[in-house]
């Protein structure tokens, strides 16, 4: 279905791309000729159609062009693949002809450089493996239990309708900083917060360059802020100050296959580009689960009586009693549950890559040096891979249904080299989050009510999601 032809060699397609100049290389009309498309108005192209309307934009190409199709933005082109083939051609890439930090680059490289879905390959690989002893049995105990005491002061406080989004935004970052960081926030707190949604925003800003007043101005003032931030906290974990289980201290002693610690600066890139998914990412999926389990109050009950049988439910005074690590893979209708709410609302909903050398897809042919990408939301939403898409139905994550779908038609989290590194860490904070809510409340929302989602570059509900907390 998908073959690789020659590598780059015109003298304006390098095989190798450097981060500061990511244009170097950009396909002419003349060279995707070949490939339908839409250039949309001249210079802006189809920026704003995009981000007025990201999902129904792309269902209008797909369904026009079909699933190998160019769009032009800001005078650049790039082409989409869509489906669970294109899904698995990009993100298991055998071999290694499709490049992450030149596909994020273009969006990312002035606010998360060095982050890593930023690298690629040898480099990737190897910092991959350094930071991974931050997510093994023993830290991830450790970080359940933080988890479990910081949720659980906090949603005792909640009761009544309230605004799920930015509570569940703020104790997550709250959250970060027990088990990410070790020691709470201080008054820097609205800073590293404030930081981290200007960075998210700057990446889909039209202006790309930081200009006075401009986003993507915020956005890199954010980063300085925060590269400051866990720079000094990098110094002091290396002096031996606050080291411990937490999730920095791993990152920060963590070596490189040659035993030397990884400098400074990238502890700190790869710390930010953590955080915001952790802090963004996680957020967002949350947000999505109770609302649709709300939404579906027969659901929200199967996986109430879940949560009672695995952790025993409320203790005699009506206390819930947390989940615990051990219990974290017992949970098997709210794991369902949680994954058919990443289908519906993909964290991330597009991954965009750059082709190293021109190959074969759905037998259209695309040059070496292309920007192309899949879209995760279409994929998870089309009727070539689940029966009434639009449906919230967690039974499509049964063992067997799993088994006879394709590998690729369900990614939240990527795949291949490039899966998240931080997923089960995702599973459990959800997990702990679900186990402490249904012991205590009904989730409920309004009759009729439907949240109006911003759909890119993190789903979120524009009106934080208004629910209700009845105490069982």
């Amino acid at each position: 279905m998908a073959t690789l032809a020659e590598p780059i060699t015109a003298p304006h397609r390098p095989a190798e791309v450097s981060p500061a100049h990511w244009s170097e290389g950009r396909l002419t009309d003349a060279d995707l000729a070949h490939i339908p498309g839409d250039a949309g108005p001249p210079v802006i192209g189809n920026l704003f159609r995009m981000l007025k309307d990201p999902h129904g934009f792309h269902w209008g190409m797909f369904r026009k062009y079909g699933p190998v199709y160019k769009n032009k933005t800001i005078g650049y082109w790039h082409v989409m693949l869509i489906g669970a083939e294109a899904n698995e051609l990009l993100l298991f890439d055998r071999d290694k002809n499709f490049s992450s930090e030149q596909g994020w680059g273009p969006t990312l490289h002035q606010l998360f450089p060095r982050g890593l879905m930023l690298l690629d390959f040898d480099k990737h690989r190897a910092d991959r493996r350094a930071l991974s002893i931050a997510f093994k049995p023993e830290p991830m105990r450790h970080y359940a239990d933080a988890l479990d005491r910081g949720i659980a002061a906090e949603v005792a406080k909640w009761n009544g309708t309230m605004l799920f989004y930015p509570a569940i935004k703020e104790l997550t970052l709250e959250l970060a900083a027990d088990s990410f960081i070790g020691v709470p926030w201080g008054p820097e707190s609205a800073k590293i917060n404030q930081a981290f949604v200007d960075m998210v925003q700057a990446s889909i800003t039209p202006v790309r360059k930081p200009l006075p007043f401009t986003q993507m101005r915020k956005g890199v003032k954010g980063r300085e802020f925060l590269v400051d931030y866990f720079t000094q906290e990098t110094l002091k974990r290396r002096a031996g100050e606050g080291l411990g289980q937490d999730m920095f201290s791993q990152f920060a002693t963590a070596t490189s296959e040659d035993g030397k610690m990884l400098p400074i600066d990238e502890v700190v890139d790869h710390m930010n580009f953590l955080m915001m998914a952790a802090h963004d990412t996680i957020t967002s999926s949350a947000t999505s689960l109770v609302w649709l389990l709300a939404k579906h109050p027969e659901w929200q009950e199967k996986v109430r009586q879940e949560v009672f049988a695995v952790t025993g439910g409320p203790d005699a005074k009506g206390n819930p009693r947390g989940a615990t690590y051990d219990d974290l893979p017992k949970f098997d209708l709210l794991e369902m549950a949680f994954k058919e709410s990443l289908r519906l609302i993909a964290p991330v909903p597009s991954i965009p890559r750059r082709a190293l050398r021109s190959f074969e897809f759905k037998g259209v042919r695309i040059p070496a040096g292309a920007a192309c990408g899949f879209n995760v939301h279409l994929t998870h939403h089309m009727e070539d891979y689940w029966d009434s898409p639009e449906t919230f139905d967690p039974m499509r994550f049964t063992p067997d249904k799993v088994k006879a779908r394709h590998k690729y038609a369900w990614v939240p989290f990527g795949g291949g080299a490039h899966m998240c590194l931080g997923l089960h860490f995702a599973y459990m904070q959800v997990k702990i989050l679900m186990a402490q809510m249904l012991q205590r409340y009904r989730i409920e929302v309004e009759d009729g009510y439907v949240p109006e989602w911003q759909p890119w570059p993190i789903p979120k509900p524009r009106d934080g999601l208004r629910i209700t907390l009845k105490p069982l």
